[in-house]
């Protein structure tokens, strides 16, 4: 590690022993502040062309004016550094990266081998069931739009095991002929059931031409039995799988996976559309709109995509991509060692390839202009409630305040934010409210406004442009009162009032400057980021309430008792029946459980019924 720590940025001394080996660089500015991450196959090579040359751009520029200092980190290969280059990227999100959104991950089709009568089902998350895994998929609807599909194709089950092992009689899937019903004996063969996961298993590997010849060789041979029905049976599924097929850009059999990506730019905006085929099947799209791309280049955009996305999410066989990368070697070599076999990383060359880039483009055109046509009406709404409100400067950053709770209880307060009329998800909070009378709401809400405030204020965060209240005049009032407490009374703050009957659009706006309220008719577009806001708010309180709600429903008081693990808790309710019985267990029956020591057995008998 180098460091370079004086005021002065002596950047000639620097170079001068720098090395040449691979590694990354962090460049930060007067503040400590990292805000530019890279990597370099030659550091010193790297490095000195920020310095040795005028710029073009206007990024970079400006990169370069902000050096204060530069930290690197020596690799032993550029792959090597190529990972920690995004490691890094996500940790700081540095302000000159091109960074894109980080999904916690794809949905997948689980089908589980493992049991007698496989199942089929969504999953998520870490791979630890027996069986096999079929995508990713771009998104959720993307997978149950297959599954809705196989259903009617493959009469494989897609119950829950907790389901399967205890029915007694076939439910509705099996009367309308989406499932065989394997959980009651006699329904199906396990020879017919197996045959059909074969089939299943064969049409998610992207072998729908083999299984279609095969339905059609038993449809040939059930007709010469005069089995009618049956052959009508096959037919009707040869003719949902070529439906299918028909979907697809590419069906040819023995297809490998495949991504394609295509990049559309316009008034400093730019969508990346990803295509994922799998099996030579499209199983669906999508558009990510990275931040911090000003002055960025085609190549850049590309390569920050495809570093970023492949360092967390399955790579294919092929990915094709719409413009060459100057890292393209680097990448490729990267992407190779991390599959751990051959992956091809090239542009589209043959026609098939050309017509798969011409459809990614179409997707990344029209998903850019849906993005332009909604921050053109995001800034819209801003400008309107600023005009509403008769703010000096748009409500760019918003934060807004609920209260939720049950009778009182579990009383759970929220903050949404949003930043250019957008929710940004990442910056919620919620607070558990403590200490104050069940049902208080206005505590509640001077409880929730006095945290938020307070550790912003200490911590010497930004503040919002504008504070939005779902309440009337009392919970405004308790929302004047603690922005005085903390001076900062200067905040914009606006409280949202139930209007008449409390329906949609009647709403009543109040200012701490405006006691009789704003009434805004129910089309005003500033009234509808209004109501967005506080919808959000109070959407986001009860979904924390509901959790804080089930966690009190599902908590033991056996959790609470110091030195008793989990291993020990069921232990005891194993020996004694249940909780009562352990709570009126003397310390001799105590000890005779299997591990409970006389100190612990006195431990649990003086947590329930008190020390001497």
């Amino acid at each position: 590690m180098s460091d370079q720590t004086t005021n002065q940025f002596d950047i000639d001394a620097f170079l001068k022993h720098l090395t040449e080996r691979p590694g990354v660089y962090r460049m930060l500015d007067s503040e400590g502040q990292i805000i530019y991450v890279g990597k370099a196959k030659n550091l010193k090579r790297r490095v000195s062309s920020y310095f040795k040359k005028r710029h073009a751009e206007i990024k970079t520029e400006a990169l370069v004016a902000q050096i204060a200092r530069i930290d690197v980190t020596v690799t032993d290969t550029e792959s090597e550094a190529l990972i920690l280059e995004n490691t890094l990227i996500k940790r700081y999100k540095p302000k000159y990266n091109i960074l894109f959104r980080d999904d916690k991950s794809y949905p997948y089709i689980f089908v589980s081998t493992g049991k007698k009568y496989p199942s089929l089902s969504y999953h998520r998350g870490a791979k630890r069931r027996v069986g096999r895994y079929f995508g990713p998929f771009p998104n959720a609807s993307a997978v149950h739009q297959t599954l809705h599909a196989l259903q009617k194709i493959f009469a494989v089950r897609q119950c829950a095991e907790s389901v399967f092992n205890h029915r007694s009689r076939p439910c509705l899937q099996y009367q309308i002929k989406r499932c065989s019903g394997p959980c009651v004996p006699g329904f199906v063969t396990d020879e017919d059931y197996a045959e059909e996961v074969r089939h299943t298993l064969a049409f998610l590997e992207g072998k729908s031409f083999e299984v279609i010849e095969s339905l059609g060789k038993k449809m040939q041979k059930a007709a010469e039995d005069m089995a009618f029905e049956k052959a009508a049976a096959y037919r009707d599924k040869i003719s949902a799988l070529r439906a299918i097929q028909s979907q697809h850009l590419i069906n040819q059999p023995g297809n490998k996976d495949l991504d394609v990506i295509a990049v559309s730019e316009e008034a400093n905006m730019v969508c990346v559309s990803l295509m994922m085929y799998r099996g030579g099947n499209l199983w669906g799209s999508q558009n990510e709109f990275p931040k911090q791309i000003t002055e960025s280049t085609l190549d850049e955009i590309l390569t920050a995509f495809i570093s970023q996305h492949y360092t967390d999410f399955p790579i294919p066989n092929r990915v094709l991509i719409c413009a060459e990368v100057s890292d393209h070697t680097a990448l490729q070599n990267w992407l190779s060692e991390k599959k751990q076999q051959k992956v091809q990383l090239r542009q589209a060359a043959s026609q098939t390839d050309k017509g798969l880039m011409r459809l990614a483009m179409t997707n990344a055109n029209s998903g850019l202009k849906q993005q332009l046509t909604q921050k053109a009406s995001q800034a819209q709404r801003v400008l309107a409630l600023q005009d509403v409100l008769s703010m000096a400067s748009p409500p760019n950053w918003m934060e807004c305040f609920d209260i939720s709770h049950t009778q009182g209880s579990q009383t759970v307060g929220s903050c949404v934010v949003f930043k250019d009329g957008i929710p940004d998800s990442n910056a919620y909070r919620k607070f558990n409210i403590e200490g104050i009378q069940p049902g208080d709401d206005y505590a509640a809400m001077h409880q929730v406004l006095t945290r938020r405030y307070q550790r912003l204020k200490k911590e010497g965060d930004a503040l919002p442009d504008l504070i939005v209240i779902d309440g009337g005049k009392g919970q405004l009032n308790q929302a004047i009162d603690v922005l005085k407490q903390l001076d900062l009374d200067y905040l914009p703050l606006v409280s949202v009032a139930k209007g008449e009957g409390r329906k949609a659009g009647l709403e009543i706006l109040y200012t701490p400057t405006n006691d009789e309220g704003i009434d805004l008719e129910a089309d005003d577009i500033a009234l509808h980021l209004i109501n967005h806001i506080r919808d959000e708010a109070h959407r986001f309180a009860i979904t924390s309430h509901r959790s804080r709600r089930q966690k009190a429903q599902t908590h033991s008081r056996m959790e609470d008792i110091p030195g008793v693990g989990s291993k020990t808790r069921q232990k005891l309710l194993t020996h004694f029946g249940g909780l009562a019985d352990v709570k009126n267990a003397a310390v001799s029956e105590l000890q005779k459980v299997p591990g409970i020591s006389l100190k612990i057995a006195q431990a649990i008998y003086d947590f329930f019924h008190g020390e001497l």
